[in-house]
């Protein structure tokens, strides 16, 4: 009997940022949610401390699309002392303590990036009663949820609900399409055409993006999953004939070099 289930979410925000193992002065974010980011939101709706095992969470299998891409923002971030004094250095004397820096700086700088108006399909295939408390859980959250990071908190309901089992890439074939509607507009044909990318032991790329933890004492190392990209079309919602839909017409090879881009 397979007790296998697949929880499907909609990531949309104002601003998100997925940076994986960036870190310092600068964060990045990369184009779509990492794993480790998704399951962060999984383990603060259920409550977890940072501390606390994410074993069960590990075997979840990710698929995740992108129903719009959104645009990159860098924000320019000043750090200073409300004190007025000098910034901590990265050193530390004798008994540990943090020396401050010479010659004194009083200003540090750091650069973020966020993911601006972006909407993505998040489906997560694994045991179907694990799924079941994390589904019950994103709709009664514990602990504030997030896209990425603190600032950046989720519009609108997360869950799509609880799908039975399937193939990552036949749930996100199936889900509706999820981009706001001024984004609709710009499209004009019966279907479009959406990026994804699935969690495969056999792809062909390689991805760190699997935490071993959250706790903060002792800082997060990211494992390795594989991972193979794809492209899903789906039902646009539009009506349209043959004369202005180019996936229609057999001539057309159906390449669009800058689709990527969200063009």
């Amino acid at each position: 009997m397979n007790n296998q289930a697949v929880l499907v979410l909609r990531l949309a925000a104002p601003m998100q940022s997925w940076g994986g193992p960036s870190r310092y002065n600068r964060r990045d974010t990369l184009p779509q949610p990492t794993k480790s980011g998704i399951l962060g939101l999984l383990s603060a709706a259920e409550g977890r401390a940072r501390e606390a095992s994410l074993t069960d969470l590990l075997g979840l299998h990710l698929g995740v699309r992108v129903d719009q891409p959104g645009t990159l923002l860098r924000d320019y971030h000043t750090v200073s002392d409300h004190r007025g004094l000098p910034l901590p250095s990265a050193k530390v004397d004798a008994k540990g303590v943090q020396k401050k820096t010479s010659p004194a700086k009083y200003t540090g700088v750091t650069q973020r990036y966020y993911l601006q108006d972006a909407i993505f399909t998040a489906a997560l295939r694994g045991p179907a009663p694990l799924l079941e408390g994390l589904e019950h859980a994103v709709r009664h959250p514990v602990f504030p949820l997030s896209l990425g990071r603190r600032s950046c908190p989720p519009t609108g309901p997360l869950s799509l609900g609880l799908r039975p089992d399937a193939e990552l890439h036949d749930v996100l074939t199936d889900v509706p399409w999820q981009a706001s509607p001024h984004h609709r507009r710009r499209i004009h044909t019966a279907q479009v055409m959406l990026e994804a990318t699935v969690e495969d032991p056999a792809g062909d790329l390689l991805v760190d993006d699997v935490p071993d933890t959250y706790d903060l004492k002792t800082g997060t190392a990211f494992g390795r999953r594989a991972v193979r990209h794809l492209w899903v079309t789906i039902p646009s919602g539009h009506e349209t004939t043959t004369d202005d839909d180019p996936a229609a017409d057999p001539t057309n090879p159906g390449h669009d070099p800058f689709a990527l881009l969200g063009w």
